[in-house]
């Protein structure tokens, strides 16, 4: 499959993934259930194991595929499970999901990459991949902020030197501060929103 072909699929993917995550959010929206926290969380499941491991599954297959916005499921996690638990099993779902991002791109390399990044993003990026020690210092910035292209940058880390070891200290070290703070943004900023509807 060649490269314009696999991101056309990947693309509706993420549509049809978007689409599905707005209906969802407007059914429970009109059941209440974003009034009331206790019903968002029994309707995960009262399950101490079941519904957390779905949800990390699927916080790692959104890191992967990007069929869910990251910022609609990180806020998922901190609703569903309170500010704890949900910055817990984020940590885990994203950064499991980054890991295999970094490992598919090393295995399959460019045109893996291309599938899920367009031509222009590659571009600006690949200019770093000549100096390792640059794109590590990049690499680390970026994954420790919000808002940061962090599944390319993962993408990319595959195609350049930087072993898995290093990569994963990264992930490990600078996830936490990036989904707390995250996390922080959509809730509180999806309250102040609220408060105006």
């Amino acid at each position: 499959m060649n490269v314009t072909t696999s991101r056309r699929i990947i693309n509706w993917i993420s549509i049809i993934g978007m689409g599905f995550s707005v209906a969802l959010a407007i059914y429970f929206f009109n059941l209440g259930l974003f009034d009331d926290l206790n019903a968002l969380q029994n309707l995960v499941g009262g399950s101490l194991i079941v519904g957390p491991l779905i949800f990390i599954s699927l916080q790692i297959l959104q890191v992967v595929f990007p069929i869910i916005p990251g910022g609609v499921s990180t806020a998922a996690g901190v609703f569903m499970f309170g500010p704890v638990a949900g910055f817990f099993y984020n940590y885990i779902g994203i950064t499991i999901g980054s890991m295999i991002v970094f490992l598919l791109g090393r295995y399959y390399g460019k045109p893996f990459v291309l599938s899920f990044i367009s031509e222009k993003q590659y571009a600006k990026y690949v200019s770093y991949l000549d100096n390792q020690s640059r794109f590590n210092k990049i690499f680390a910035l970026a994954i420790f902020f919000p808002l940061a292209p962090d599944d390319a940058l993962c993408l990319m880390a595959g195609l350049t030197d930087m072993s898995f070891k290093k990569f994963s200290w990264i992930i490990l070290l600078g996830k936490p501060a990036s989904i707390f703070i995250y996390s922080l943004l959509l809730v509180y900023g999806t309250n102040f929103i609220t408060q105006f509807m």
